[in-house]
């Protein structure tokens, strides 16, 4: 990161210049796809892989889909002015990213927490908050903490709490790392930080039912 921007701003800087994907990007993932069948051995000519290319490609874009989209596009101008001033919880947002190292799935939940500041946001909101950052290559730990400056920069709200846990294929399915572990991360912002009965409300309201 540059100076002494944030985790989110810098993920803004490195994908303000990605240009969207046209044909010729298009084509260019579809040819290295082929060259990927090649490379291990496959038959691309055989029945069961002719097309396996285009529709890696499509799926490949839809997956990193989040590159082109901006806080701005996701939000939508759904911020209400409200009164309410305690804390607003978004539990078990599902969470499909892409760990940035290995490019194999990492799948999970989010839990996203804020205290007002005289305005809310529209809820569906919140899990497309999630969602953007996730269709990115990701690693866990600056996702969670993408997603709270995002709600921070986006409501200016007294506080922001995320929680992310998540499954890692990259680890599941390799070698002798091979276990079924599950990752925890968190970034807490604001009141959540420095009030210790706000962080404990927020946990008690993560565990219950």
């Amino acid at each position: 990161m540059h100076n002494n921007e944030t985790e989110l701003e810098a993920a803004e800087r490195r994908i303000r210049n990605i240009p969207r994907c046209g044909a010729a990007k298009r084509a260019s993932m579809e040819q290295s796809f082929l060259q990927l069948l090649q490379a291990i051995g496959e038959d691309p000519n055989r029945e069961g892989l002719l097309r396996t290319p285009t529709r890696a490609a499509n799926a490949f874009e839809f997956l990193t889909n989040g590159y082109r989209q901006s806080l701005d596009d996701v939000v939508n101008g759904a911020i209400f002015e409200s009164d309410a001033s305690e804390i607003i919880l978004v539990k078990d947002i599902e969470l499909y990213s892409m760990c940035e190292h290995h490019l194999l799935p990492f799948i999970g939940r989010a839990h996203v927490a804020y205290i007002p500041n005289g305005k809310v946001i529209g809820l569906s909101k919140v899990a497309r908050l999630v969602d953007v950052f996730a269709r990115r290559l990701q690693i866990q730990e600056n996702l969670t903490v993408q997603i709270a400056d995002a709600l921070m920069k986006t409501l200016h709200p007294a506080g922001v709490g995320v929680v992310v846990e998540a499954k890692h294929l990259c680890m599941m399915m390799r070698g002798v790392e091979k276990q079924n572990s599950v990752m925890k991360t968190s970034c807490l912002l604001g009141t959540f930080k420095e009030d210790a009965r706000t962080r404990s409300e927020f946990l008690s309201l993560l565990v219950g039912t």
